[in-house]
């Protein structure tokens, strides 16, 4: 019961946070700063769920971005299709590819299953880099602009709004699920898997079911990324921006929602905040993040959770 209090009071600030940043943001660069880190939290509260809750490592996860993002400029440039379809389509591709690979994927395990991620984030760049008749190769292309009711959104404040919305959706529904049989599941295979196995949880459905989930999550948000940018290459597939996910998850805290959300905003908005120190911001952004991991070793919500529950006691 505490524990759901606790995540109602702790969705009840992150919406209180989301109404009022359109109010208080000095400039359109600050309101771009929010659209960026609400689509890169909504990616790492998937990978979370995948790396936190089920204990599997994903060093590919830029790929589903990378799909969606190209769904929503190919599909409407070529053949026509909706932006909203294509979206759809985008975050759908994502899942079916997640399905395909996770069985032989998932019977891998530590450092072997981190390599075959990799490599299936790799496939799909060198896929997109090479197909230049459909993707406009290394150089990109453009994407339509969204539609919703009629009205193309093309504004700060209108895309600010949906990701907004996105993202509290996705806190949401990741809340439910962890509490549901589901994430229970899910803590159980983190846990141990032979044990797991015992009391009768079908280990390997569910590693595909929360990659599948996981991928679609990216999926979604390669889409949204792609018309909100107007523009999509496969950087956004590259390995780095794997590693950049997955740091999020670590620094903000492996299996916990708020921490998904908290490493999200810090990782995206300390590249800015370092930009300043002109050469040297990535020197500073690793002590940092080095800082992170040998003081908050579980990453800085979990760690500050516990901190504050040993001094109320």
């Amino acid at each position: 019961m505490t524990n759901r209090i606790t995540s109602l009071v702790g969705l009840a600030i992150v919406t209180a946070v989301v109404a009022i940043i359109p109010f208080v943001a000095p400039n359109s660069f600050y309101l771009d700063l929010a659209i960026r880190t609400g689509i890169n939290a909504v990616v790492v509260l998937g990978l979370n769920l995948l790396i936190g809750f089920a204990g599997q490592i994903s060093l590919g996860h830029a790929g589903f971005i990378g799909l969606g993002a190209f769904a929503s400029a190919v599909l409407p440039t070529h053949f026509g299709w909706h932006p909203l379809a294509a979206m759809a389509a985008g975050s759908l591709a994502a899942g079916a590819l997640a399905a395909v690979v996770a069985r032989p994927i998932f019977r891998l395990r530590g450092h072997y299953l981190a390599m075959a991620t990799l490599g299936l984030g790799i496939i799909v760049n060198i896929v997109l880099r090479n197909e230049a008749q459909w993707t406009g190769g290394p150089d990109g292309m453009p994407v339509p602009a969204m539609t919703l009711f009629g009205i193309d959104v093309v504004s700060d404040r209108q895309w600010y709004w949906i990701v907004g919305a996105l993202l509290l959706v996705s806190i949401w529904a990741s809340l439910n699920l962890i509490d549901s049989p589901f994430g229970r599941a899910m803590r159980a295979l983190h846990g141990s898997e032979v044990a797991a196995r015992v009391v009768g949880v079908d280990v390997t459905r569910y590693k595909v079911a929360v990659f599948v989930m996981s991928a679609m999550f990216a999926g979604l948000m390669g889409s949204v990324t792609a018309h909100y940018v107007g523009f999509v290459s496969p950087a956004l597939a590259d390995f780095g921006h794997s590693v950049e996910l997955l740091t999020m998850v670590v620094v903000g805290g492996m299996a916990s929602v708020f921490g998904s959300v908290v490493g999200a905003v810090l990782l995206t908005a300390l590249p800015q905040l370092l930009a300043t120190l002109e050469g040297w911001e990535t020197v500073a952004y690793g002590a940092v993040l080095v800082l992170c991991m040998i003081f908050l070793p579980k990453g800085l919500v979990p760690t500050l959770a516990a901190r504050f529950e040993r001094r109320r006691r």
